[in-house]
């Protein structure tokens, strides 16, 4: 994700010098004067279904898909087909997503950006952003209307209690052993009891069980990050990784065992479909399934080898699959 910051943060800066090259816009501007990052919003391009997609939330009957350049795109078909929400304000790369009801929904992504739809993803206006600082969010929780949670680089996590009028930032404690909270957080989840999880680094997931008030630390073992997760209907809760990794624990987040799969892609999205089957994307192409509760796993890789990069339910019930280079055809 950070290589896509970058990219992002080069074609910014050369479209607001006029230039073609960096050392171009380097030798017009003056040496004490750094270029403003200017947020426009997103365009309308024929192209749209194709850029890179990392995120994907259910509205009612409808899948809310958002990525690169502030893309939106709506389907009403059940996945099927899509098209690109009327408005978005800002062209940021959006990572994630997430909806209180089939109306109330909000994205984040790069540049701090929070984004509020009312009216089911049609249109996008505005709510935080801080261009000053290299602190992209990776994933946003809401549990109703009004209350929500937003997570990212640097141990970042911001709070609303008024539907995102008003965020603030929520202190974490330092891991264990560690002088600061520094770490990546990249994926936010609840179970159906309110506890709230997050996926972070160096094996760790953070948990709250008082609607976020408070929160500690959880070792599974294992030393790489973990980019996604979910809570099984049963309370079962899976974190997934570098290397195809994949932890499963069967007691609230206080006991963590690895699942068994052969496959070494990392993993990005974990998804139940039905009552016992799971599924996962995977990079280079891999996609997984479990049907035990996630101890273990079993998959297939796609000829195409396309990097996957989130897996959502559709309406009705059919996993979708989001790459790099848009809806992954089945």
């Amino acid at each position: 994700m950070k290589s896509i910051f970058r990219r992002n943060l080069n074609a910014a800066l050369l479209a607001l010098c006029g230039a073609t090259s960096p050392f171009a816009c380097a030798a017009e501007a003056a040496p004490d004067v750094k270029p403003q990052l200017q947020l426009h919003p997103a365009e309308q391009a024929s192209a749209a279904a194709q850029v890179q997609l990392l995120g994907a939330a259910r509205a009612g009957n409808r899948l809310v898909v958002v990525g690169d350049h502030g893309v939106v795109l709506l389907s009403d078909d059940d996945g099927k087909t899509y098209r690109q929400a009327k408005s978005v304000a800002a062209d940021v790369t959006l990572t994630s997503v997430s909806f209180a009801d089939a109306h109330n929904g909000w994205a984040v992504g790069h540049w701090g950006v929070i984004l509020r739809t009312r009216d089911g993803g049609e249109t996008w206006t505005l709510q935080r952003s801080d261009i000053a600082v290299d602190q992209p969010l990776f994933s946003a929780y809401f549990k109703d209307a009004n209350e929500g949670w937003a997570v990212g680089l640097w141990s970042l996590m911001l709070h609303t209690t008024d539907g995102g009028a008003t965020w603030t930032t929520v202190k974490l404690p330092p891991p264990p052993g560690a002088k600061k909270a520094d770490r990546n957080l990249y994926a936010l989840f609840a179970d159906a009891k309110g506890t709230l999880y997050v996926a972070c680094e160096q094996g760790r997931v953070m948990r709250s069980t008082d609607s976020g008030a408070t929160w500690a630390y959880a070792e599974t073992g294992y030393p790489g990050s973990f980019w996604t997760g979910v809570a099984l209907r049963d309370g079962t809760v899976l974190v997934g990784g570098l290397r195809g990794t994949i932890y499963r624990s069967a007691d609230g987040g206080a006991t963590w065992q690895a699942s068994k799969t052969r496959y070494k892609s990392s993993v990005t999205g974990l998804l139940q479909v039905g009552d016992k089957r799971i599924v996962a994307s995977s990079l280079d192409g891999v996609s997984l399934t479990s049907d035990d509760d996630g101890a273990s796993f079993t998959g297939k890789q796609r000829e195409d080898r396309v990097a996957l990069t989130a897996v959502v339910a559709a309406p009705g019930g059919q996993p979708v699959y989001l790459s790099t280079s848009g809806v992954a055809k089945p």
